[in-house]
C-alpha cells in the first residue's frame, strides 16, 4: 500500500519533452503510465504541470511581464490537455481543470470539483498556474496542496534533491536530506520559490518530497515510501 493517500505532483513541462522539441510522444505516455499506476496504488494524484517545454518567459526586457506570464499559463493548459488525452487513452479517468474560464477546453477549477474527481479515483490535472501573473507553478502546486488537503507535494528535479548550492555549478555541493520549511526559507534555497515553502508552512501541508524525476518511475518509489531525495517539512 502506498505511503501517501493524496498528493500534488509538480510535473515540469520539460518532463514531457525529454529534449525533443515541445513534446516527446513516448515520454508523454510514460508520464501518463506512472500517474495511472499511482491511481492503481490507491493514491489520489492532483497534477500541476509547468509550461517550460513551450514557453519560458519574455522575449526581452521590453515585453510586458503580465502578457508573458499569461502565455506561460496557456502553455500549462496545452500540457494538461496532452496528458489528459494520454491518460484517457490508457483507460484512466482524468479531468483537466484550469484557473481561468475556458469551458470549451477544460473545467474551471474549484477545490470541491477537483476533490470530487480525486475521490472517485480519477486524476485532476491542475493547469493555468494560480491564475495570476508573477506566481510560478511551484507556488500553484503549494496552493493546490493546501486547498485539496494533500498529504505531500512531489517536486521533481533534474538533480537528486535539495543541495546547499547549485550542484551543476559547484562539484562540492552537498545534498540536504532533511530540512524544515523555515530553514529552507532562511537559506533561500532555490529548488522551489520561497512563496511555495511559505504557503506549505502556513497551511500545514505535511511534506514536500524533492527528488530526481529524470526516471519517472521514481514517482512510484517515493509514493511507496522510498526516502530518496530531500524531505522538506514543518
Amino acid at each position: 500500500m502506498a505511503k501517501y493517500r493524496r498528493i500534488i505532483l509538480k510535473l515540469s513541462g520539460e518532463a514531457l519533452a525529454n529534449g525533443n522539441g515541445c513534446f516527446d510522444a513516448k515520454r508523454v505516455d510514460q508520464a501518463a503510465d506512472v500517474i495511472a499506476r499511482l491511481v492503481e496504488k490507491g493514491v489520489q494524484p492532483g497534477v500541476v504541470i509547468g509550461g517550460g517545454n513551450i514557453w519560458r518567459g519574455r522575449f526581452s526586457e521590453a515585453m510586458d511581464p503580465v502578457n508573458a506570464d499569461q502565455m506561460g499559463m496557456l502553455a500549462t493548459i496545452i500540457n494538461a490537455l496532452c496528458v489528459e488525452d494520454a491518460l484517457l487513452r490508457r483507460g484512466c479517468p482524468a479531468r483537466a481543470f484550469t484557473a481561468q474560464q475556458m469551458d470549451r477546453f477544460a473545467k474551471l477549477y474549484t477545490a470541491r470539483e477537483a476533490g470530487d474527481v480525486l475521490n472517485r479515483g480519477g486524476v485532476a490535472l491542475l493547469a493555468g498556474g494560480s491564475g495570476n501573473p508573477f506566481f510560478t507553478t511551484d507556488t500553484a502546486a503549494a496552493l493546490r496542496a493546501a486547498e485539496l488537503k494533500a498529504d505531500a507535494v512531489f517536486k521533481g528535479t533534474t538533480v537528486e534533491g535539495v543541495y546547499d548550492c547549485d550542484p551543476r555549478k559547484n562539484p562540492d555541493a552537498k545534498l540536504i536530506r532533511d530540512i524544515t520549511y523555515q530553514r529552507a526559507i532562511e537559506l533561500g534555497l532555490k529548488v522551489m520559490d520561497i512563496a511555495a515553502f511559505q504557503m506549505c508552512m502556513d497551511n500545514h501541508v505535511p511534506v514536500i518530497r524533492v527528488f530526481s524525476m529524470e526516471n519517472l518511475e521514481n514517482v512510484l518509489k517515493v509514493a511507496d515510501g522510498d526516502d530518496m531525495g530531500t524531505i522538506v517539512h514543518a
